[in-house]
């Protein structure tokens, strides 16, 4: 009896829930892109506060806010720490007293006239307690990277080496405004500047005519010691006692060969640069173990190979000895793909690891990887205090917006506190539902992706279907959250659609067979398991032949772009920034290196294969009205791969419409209001050809 009444109960539940959820008002567009995204949350050193850097658009500036918040065991409350808009990166300085970050924010002392033309990104201190930020210096030197000295006495940073200003005016004398293309690259200086030298010249608003620097002076600040200074640009510093590991990239920052990104270990006060990897994986997140004897580092999913020639696999984790420069794998029966790391007071290695469409933490022990009871959903960003047990890490699901947790440990994920309460919206508005969809591949290869339902749908039959396709290819779409103008699956869904999202071969998670299946054939491969997948979605009956969909951005553009010169099912198409051809994408691309890869060599070394991967050549075929967006100052996909994409369907006299957003790069940070208009005018797209 007790047992019929708690199912009675349990049904009433259900139903008040369901009730509940079909009376929330459904997410607006407005509401959706006003998101405020977490970048990052640094615990202090002895586990007592936590900094969280957030970007947030800013509509009526044109812009995105960077800012940073500050979390105090003491209050229990989160409270604004900076409000120059333009802050990032932050890190604790050994004693907790002080946050350096990043910032592109005016200099005091400036006139407007200044303000308007400087926009460099200097590191800035700030004292926990408040107070007034204050410039490392004041040159116009870019960042590159920065680090706290161990004792946090100096701040160690990375700039272009300067030239001094005999120099400049004898370069502009001569070449004018004539780029000298890799002729005028300069490599990174790796520089120390004590933290009292910097506050007492934060005082002083502008320098006299005495302390001015002249001509043929260095343009280097007066008071910073030389520590090293390299080839190539410095992009991560890790000191530990009296050395510096720094690692490195292109000086143009295209990755053009893997060599440009390895790892080097100096001491603190300069002399002899000692190249510590020679290998062809893409390095970072240097971090040290307690002890000093071993220096860890991460190579990104399709970041290379640290094992033997370069090649687009699964995120890894090392283990490098300084003193032998030998490299040991770390984790390595975990199936999935190393995301992000830290090391723990204790010297335990904690991890997040994609696997499928959960993204959780592990403790890492040689090649061993053992699961820490948590939460389903998304783990990342995981910072360990330097003192106890206690971490701060991100999570979210699908339906849950990220926010910033607090661990007493490893041991008590599950319990970890929430410090962030952001976007507390999405809990009022009618919620999606999801669910995991697999098939088989016509090779047998099973793959997966996920369903995201319209509020109240799940379940339903011959629904509207939009295939929304994810970057990369190196990613993976599973059970997180997502609220911006790139991953707008959530709103597509609550505008009635029901969303797919294949991880497709070339996918992370999914082990390395499964990602490297993708090369040679770029996009023909991941392309059938797309199509399959659509394809098993109309055979069970949930997605409805006659109301078929499909989009990505990146190279989800690119799969966009050549599926619908392999079909003409879909009824509408939405694309942006994804190439139709390879062999100038190749030339004009920032990690050309990992295009030539994927693609089996140089577009000379198998023209053929360029060829046949390309939409371009089998654009004749396309029926479906395309809606195209590109930035033009993307110098990931080219913008003339838009125009040329334009160009074609003009001439084919296929339905289309082209939007430029000026100034925008791949990620389209410059101004919300492009990523705003995207989303609104791919909605109408939808809605006008997709037969809604």
């Amino acid at each position: 009896m007790r047992k019929a009444v708690s199912f009675f109960w349990a049904i009433c539940a259900l139903a008040i829930a369901a009730g509940a959820q079909q009376t929330r008002p459904l997410i607006s567009l407005d509401e959706f892109l006003s998101t405020t995204e977490i970048r990052a949350a640094k615990i202090s050193p002895d586990g007592q506060a936590v900094v969280v850097a957030t970007s947030a658009p800013d509509w009526r500036h044109n812009r995105y806010r960077e800012e940073l918040w500050l979390w105090r065991q003491s209050t229990g409350a989160l409270a604004l720490l900076t409000e120059g808009g333009a802050d990032a990166r932050p890190e604790w300085s050994p004693d907790g007293k002080y946050l350096a970050f990043v910032s592109s924010r005016p200099l005091a002392g400036e006139d407007e006239e200044d303000k308007d033309k400087d926009e460099t990104e200097r590191v800035w201190v700030i004292a926990a307690d408040g107070g007034e930020a204050f410039p490392l210096y004041r040159e116009k030197l870019e960042t590159h990277a920065f680090a706290w000295s161990p004792d946090g006495s100096r701040i160690l940073f990375a700039v272009q080496q300067p030239l001094t200003e005999a120099q400049e005016q004898e370069q502009k004398q001569e070449w004018k405004d004539v780029v000298r293309w890799r002729e005028q690259e300069r490599g990174d200086v790796l520089l120390a500047l004590r933290l009292d030298a910097a506050k007492d010249a934060a005082t002083k608003v502008s320098l006299p005519e005495n302390e001015k620097k002249e001509k043929g002076a260095s343009a280097l600040p007066s008071s910073a010691q030389v520590i090293a200074r390299s080839n190539f640009a410095i992009a991560e510093i890790a000191p530990y006692g009296e050395k510096i590991a720094f690692e490195t990239e292109s000086v143009s920052h295209r990755m053009e060969d893997p060599h440009a990104a390895e790892v080097y270990l100096v001491e603190m006060q300069g002399g002899t640069v000692q190249q510590l990897t020679h290998n062809e994986g893409l390095e970072s997140n240097l971090r040290w173990s307690p002890e000093g004897k071993r220096l860890y580092f991460l190579v990104r999913a399709a970041g290379g190979s640290v094992e033997g020639p370069y090649r687009d696999g699964q995120g890894r984790l090392y283990a490098l000895d300084p003193g032998t420069g030998k490299i040991a794998r770390l984790g390595s029966s975990f199936e999935g793909s190393w995301e992000g790391y830290t090391v723990t007071a204790d010297g335990q290695l904690l991890a997040t690891g994609q696997l499928g469409t959960e993204q959780q933490v592990y403790a890492i022990d040689g090649d061993k990887a053992e699961a820490v009871p948590g939460l389903a959903g998304t783990y990342s960003g995981l910072d360990a205090a330097r003192q106890g047990q206690r971490l701060v890490v991100l999570h979210s699901t699908v339906t849950e917006p990220t926010q910033v947790f607090l661990a007493e440990g490893s041991h008590a994920l599950e319990q970890a506190k929430a410090v962030t309460a952001f976007n507390p919206v999405f809990q009022q508005r009618a919620q999606v539902e999801w669910s995991v969809y697999r098939w088989k591949a016509e090779d047998g290869t099973a793959v997966e992706g996920v369903l995201i339902y319209p509020p109240g749908k799940k379940g339903a039959k011959h629904l509207p279907m939009l295939t929304l396709i994810h970057g990369g290819p190196a990613d993976a779409d599973g059970n997180r959250f997502g609220a911006d103008w790139y991953d707008w699956a959530t709103l597509a869904a609550a505008n009635g659609w029901l969303v797919f999202r294949p991880n497709y071969r070339g996918s992370s998670g999914y082990g390395d067979r499964f990602m490297l299946g993708i090369a040679p054939h770029l996009v023909s491969r991941p392309g059938k398991d797309i199509l399959e997948g659509v394809d098993a979605l109309v055979r069970d009956g949930i997605a409805d032949p006659e109301r078929l969909t499909i989009g990505g951005y990146s190279y989800g553009g690119y799969m966009t772009n050549w599926l619908i010169t392999q079909t003409t099912r879909f009824r509408a198409a939405v694309t942006g920034a994804g190439a139709v051809e390879h062999a100038a994408n190749w030339g004009n691309d920032d990690l050309t290196f990992d295009d030539a890869w994927y693609l089996g060599g140089r577009p000379w070394e198998d023209p053929g294969l360029y060829q046949s991967e390309a939409a371009l050549f089998q654009f004749n075929k396309v029926r479906t009205p395309v809606h195209l967006v590109g930035g033009d100052a993307d110098v990931r996909v080219s913008y003339l791969e838009d125009v040329l994409m334009e160009r074609a369907l003009e001439a084919l006299g296929i339905p289309h419409a082209f939007l430029v957003f000026p100034g925008e790069g791949h990620s389209l940070s410059k101004n919300p209001w492009h990523g705003y208009i995207k989303v609104r005018e791919e909605l109408k797209w939808l809605q006008q050809y997709g037969g809604r």
